[in-house]
């Protein structure tokens, strides 16, 4: 399987907001996202741009990395935000340290196994390590082991910290987390 890992561009949003509406009707969306389907498709073209004109700019404070085949389609990606300590996250919790945070891992089904995740993780660690973050962290639903799997093998180590799922009665994501290290 042939593809390239790069960053996109503002005027690619078609294809963000397309891979989006693939990735969330992945059977595993209700544990792997916190948008649904009906929502991100509700949205306007100017939400779409805006997503992607945020998502393109390597000097900003997001960059969105897709794994593209020979044919230019979309089979892969994933967002990392680089978080300021000082800061409020999503969830309402404090930033303590200058960390990445990495988000909308996505891979279309019948590309999974032939590392293009792993390859992904590759160009969005070695871009937060370049922004000189003191680790790299992300959330990820209790339920949904394959992730977690995943993101133990590429060195992520669960934190202890548990984040509750507002409006799911009892649900929980985990955060894991991986370290700067002095080599990088």
């Amino acid at each position: 399987m042939n593809f390239e890992i790069r960053s996109i561009r503002a005027d690619e949003w078609p294809a963000v907001k397309e891979l989006r509406l693939v990735s969330l009707q992945d059977p595993a969306a209700p544990v792997a996202f916190l948008e649904t389907y009906e929502d991100a498709v509700a949205r306007p073209d100017s939400f779409w741009k805006e997503r992607a004109a945020g998502g393109s700019d390597p000097a900003g404070g997001v960059l969105q990395f897709v794994a593209e085949a020979a044919d230019g389609t979309w089979v892969g990606s994933v967002v990392v935000l680089i978080e300021e300590a000082g800061s409020t996250d999503w969830a309402g919790f404090p930033v303590e340290r200058r960390q990445g945070h990495v988000v909308g891992v996505f891979v279309r089904p019948e590309w999974r196994g032939g590392g293009v995740t792993k390859a992904l993780f590759e160009a969005a660690l070695a871009w937060a390590w370049g922004r000189g973050v003191e680790a790299v962290r992300l959330i990820v639903h209790e339920d949904n082991p394959r992730a977690q799997g995943f993101y133990r093998k590429a060195g992520f180590v669960p934190s202890g910290k548990v984040v509750p799922l507002e409006g799911h009665d009892g649900e929980n994501e985990l955060e894991f987390v991986l370290e700067a290290r002095s080599d990088r």
